[in-house]
């Protein structure tokens, strides 16, 4: 089997990721916070390693600005719930991921003001069209580090500089980025940082972060499940109400080890490696097209494409089924994209290498597209 599907969730992850879940499961297992026995302390150590990993990775120098979440979904609904009231006005982009678009959809029809700046046709933002959008009353600026369709990277230090020269907040949806390149929220000026962790963090599902910077109190999204008041609450467990996912953010913890050990760049250069040769591959291949650039330096470890004469879903199936190859296919959550790229409703097919992908398998992948094609 090959798996090219890294971008919806990471497969396999480090071993020590498999470990640590099982451990904590198994042998801590206490209730983080809820009690002062040694399970319930252990537990909680759990958890403060995990935020402190997650700090270091992002240079965020604050642990406490980072809580936890169940998914980069529920982050990104505590970001922009939490920064606006009725009057005020967000500036987003015209091909966000869901978790975004139908947030800010969800808050416009409650009376929040929506400017939806559109991408170039390669998918990317023009931080003087971004800057432009910008109003009196504009309150937030959140935006994807990189598309999950076009896969394009956009110039998120340019943006946050922009943002901070206006007094706006400045909030990154980073599902497909945290991990896969360096992110400093320092020195790239982000207010607000959204992240899975089962994705380029090799946590397992289930498992995501929010960072705020200092002085940026949100609301909570959730009440209760505490022993004090919500009210009262300060950083992180202000965003973090309910029983936490212990093992999960172990795991999580133990993937961005694995991550710090390794060294994000080295990744990402393996990954734009492989992203680099899946473009030529694509590209020398009839009737092949390529939503977004060209240029792996400019992209995500993703990309989508069509196949002329064939329904992507049909695509999928036929690498499922007689390649043995795993790959995503549709609209990919973000049909507000595919709009944009002129592939909606069908959408496109994607493929996603990881850092465990190895170099026979994309050449696998490529051959079998050029069967598909040639039929």
């Amino acid at each position: 089997m090959i798996y090219l599907d890294n971008a919806a969730t990471s497969f396999p992850k480090p071993e020590k990721v498999y470990d640590r879940i099982d451990e904590v499961l198994r042998e801590i297992s206490g209730n983080p916070g809820r009690a002062s026995h040694r399970m319930a302390l252990e537990a909680g150590r759990v958890i403060f390693g995990a935020r402190e990993s997650v700090t270091r990775l992002i240079n965020a120098g604050d642990s406490s600005r980072v809580s936890f979440t169940k998914n980069a979904t529920e982050a990104v609904n505590i970001g922009i719930k939490g920064s606006v009231v009725p009057g005020d006005h967000i500036v987003t982009t015209s091909f966000e991921h869901n978790s975004v678009a139908k947030t800010v959809g969800a808050i416009e029809a409650a009376g929040i003001e929506v400017t939806r700046v559109r991408p170039d046709r390669l998918g990317f933002v023009s931080v003087k069209d971004i800057s432009g959008a910008i109003r009196k009353n504009t309150r937030l600026v959140c935006l994807s580090h990189a598309s999950n369709v076009f896969g394009t990277i956009q110039d998120i230090e340019a943006i946050g500089k922009a943002c901070r020269a206006r007094s706006v907040r400045f909030m990154v949806d980073g599902a497909q980025t945290v991990g896969a390149m360096p992110i400093d929220v320092i020195a790239m000026n982000i207010d607000i940082l959204a992240a899975t962790g089962h994705k380029a963090l090799f946590g397992p599902q289930g498992t995501g972060f929010i960072y705020t910077v200092k002085g940026i109190e949100l609301e909570p999204l959730i009440h209760g499940g505490t022993g004090e008041l919500d009210t009262l609450l300060e950083m992180p467990e202000r965003l973090e109400n309910g029983t936490m996912n212990t093992p999960g953010v172990g795991g999580l913890g133990t993937g961005v080890e694995f991550l710090l050990s390794e060294g994000v760049d080295k990744i990402r250069a393996y990954e734009e490696g492989l992203i680099g040769e899946i473009i030529r591959g694509l590209s020398a291949i009839e009737k092949v097209k390529i939503i977004g650039t060209l240029e792996a330096s400019s992209r995500a470890a993703l990309v989508a494409f069509n196949i002329e004469g064939r329904r992507p879903a049909e695509v999928g199936r036929i690498l499922d089924e007689e390649f043995e190859c795993l790959v995503r296919t549709g609209v990919h959550c973000a049909p507000d994209a595919h709009r944009e790229a002129g592939t909606h409703p069908d959408g496109g097919v994607r493929v996603s290498p990881g850092y465990f992908t190895r170099e026979p398998e994309i050449e696998s992948f490529l051959k079998a597209i050029r069967t598909i094609a040639a039929r």
